[in-house]
């Protein structure tokens, strides 16, 4: 494809789509004359925590439902899961086989049929162990003991009393003698972001958010016997829990509107007037599994015998319908205003006589004739309605939101961190790779990076320098020369497959290897075999 055509299509979509410019950007060119780039950070006191807690177990009732597991079939504990998904390649099948361990006994397509946004549902496996390698209340201790947790941050420690939800954190870090003596004394403790501390729940995280191609967060839940710490409340995340040990009673409601079902926010603290009859009431056990979709209002109180430990894994915030027509139907206006005159013509001198609240049980001619004309402009609307781009821009937030990738063994010895090269003698080695046009490459995973339109440049969006802490760094891309345009747009669309580097659509061999050296040297891509060196001489 000519330059011009490239720079056409992605300008013509890009243009479609008014967002703030990206940061930090690197422009990849022919010559890869490749720069660092700077990475600007936030402070952590800016970081949103993303959902809550709420689980449900099943009574005979329509609005929910309960499966039990004996074990049998695919289940098994996370750890030896862990070993089966380093053997799956395609990170599309992993993420699948990830959540089918997550909702095991129900299949997936069950699961979306029946329960997704549409009801609670419990599953009880009478596996203790089957969650038990995510977390746990040793590792709680640990992270206090060698991290850096702060409170409002990393920790929030709270109480629930006579219909009082009250927060106890102080300014600065939570050192372990301070946090265990809030505990003894009944309050709960809730770990934000815990995947920036937690090896296992950054692997499991990082693998669903490509599941659901929107942002997957956590919180860590520790609640001492006997005690509740958070108010009745409906969160504005799909939200599944996962009992790791104890028990907790939980009692889930119906959203009290159609308003509230599937909110676009999260709800303030309700009280037990606000509440009808729970839809389900449970104790969950260790190895549970309970689903409740956005809306569904929730609370949970440990049982006298024992304390609580749980995580909620939570997504699709803002990740709806409504969410994408708010980036279409702006850029469609203006579009129509640029290019049809029907939408820049006057309104009628006196439509203030007709329209509005106070006139509108009136019935008259120019009433139907202002009303028609309305929905006549609206339906015009569809002609500039720029989905592609608009989709692009809700793929580059996703970009922003996810967190990086985690390697197995064997990727990492086919990508940039296992690359040979090392200092010796006084002087790097091995710093040349051999890297030449039948080595077989492919992207590190199905959406690690996207291509998107910005100020007439061709950006790359990718995920690879994200924090394990959300949003603590910029947006990440790299501009592409509209010459390398086709050459990333084959090595994006032909994941999970290897190609070699001689068949990426380039002008000649130089430009397709030069492509190829500067996506491996960023993370973006994996070799199908190690790379080895040239010659020093070379």
């Amino acid at each position: 494809m000519e330059d011009n055509e490239i720079i056409q299509r992605y300008h013509s979509a890009g243009i479609k789509i008014a967002e703030k410019k990206s940061k930090s950007v690197t422009k990849i060119t022919k010559k890869m004359n490749l720069k660092p780039k700077k990475v600007h950070r936030k402070h952590s006191d800016t970081l949103a925590s993303i959902m809550t807690t709420s689980t449900t177990k099943i009574k005979s009732s329509s609005k929910s439902q309960e499966l039990t597991s004996t074990g049998i079939g695919i289940a098994r504990e996370l750890s030896s899961l862990f070993v089966e998904l380093d053997q799956i390649s395609n990170s599309k099948e992993r993420a699948s086989r990830l959540f089918e361990w997550l909702i095991e006994p129900v299949t997936t397509k069950e699961f979306f049929s029946e329960m997704w946004e549409k009801k609670p549902a419990i599953i009880s496996r009478a596996m203790a162990d089957y969650h038990k390698t995510l977390f746990s209340t040793e590792e709680f201790d640990r992270i206090l003991k060698e991290e850096c947790v702060l409170f409002n941050v990393n920790l929030d420690v709270t109480s629930y009393f006579n219909g009082k939800k009250e927060n106890h954190n102080i300014p600065g870090r939570a050192y372990p003698v301070v946090v265990w003596d809030f505990y003894k004394n009944g309050c709960s403790l809730r770990m934000l972001n815990p995947q920036a501390f937690s090896l296992n729940l950054w692997k499991v995280m990082s693998i669903l958010q490509e599941f659901f191609g929107s942002m997957v967060g956590a919180n860590i839940y520790l609640t001492p016997p006997g005690t509740q710490g958070f108010a009745p409340h409906y969160d504005d995340i799909e939200a599944f829990v996962l009992q790791l040990e104890g028990s907790k009673y939980w009692r889930i409601y119906n959203p009290r509107t159609e308003g509230e079902f599937l909110p676009q926010v999260s709800s303030v603290n309700l009280t037990e007037e606000d509440l009808g009859k729970p839809v389900l009431e449970v104790v969950l056990e260790p190895g549970d599994l309970l689903y409740f979709p956005r809306g569904f209002i929730h609370q949970a109180s440990c049982l006298p015998t024992t304390h609580s430990l749980h995580v909620t894994i939570s997504t699709y915030q803002k990740h709806t319908w409504g969410n994408l027509l708010k980036k279409i139907l702006p850029a469609a206006l203006e579009g129509a205003l640029q290019d049809d005159v029907e939408f820049r013509q006057g309104l009628p001198l006196n439509y203030l006589e007709y329209t509005g609240v106070q006139h509108c049980e009136k019935v008259n001619a120019q009433r139907k004739k202002f009303i028609k004309k309305i929905n006549s402009l609206i339906g015009r609307l569809q002609a500039y309605a720029g989905i592609d781009a608009a989709v692009d821009q809700k793929a580059k937030e996703f970009m922003h939101d996810c967190l990086p990738p985690v390697l197995s063994k064997d990727e990492i010895a086919c990508s940039v961190h296992g690359a040979p090269t090392r200092w010796e003698n006084g002087k790097p080695r091995d710093v040349l790779l051999d890297m030449k046009g039948d080595t077989e490459i492919r992207m590190l995973r199905s959406n690690i990076a996207r291509l998107f339109s910005e100020d007439n440049r061709i950006l790359l969006s990718y995920t690879v320098e994200n924090s394990r802490i959300y949003h603590e760094v910029e947006p990440q891309s790299i501009e592409i020369d509209p010459e390398l345009a086709d050459g990333m747009e084959y090595l994006l669309c032909a994941y999970p497959e290897f190609k070699t580097i001689r068949s990426i659509p380039c002008a000649d061999l130089e430009e397709k290897v030069s492509l190829a050296s500067a996506l491996f040297e960023r993370g973006l891509v994996i070799t199908k075999k190690p790379l080895s060196s040239m010659p020093e001489d070379q």
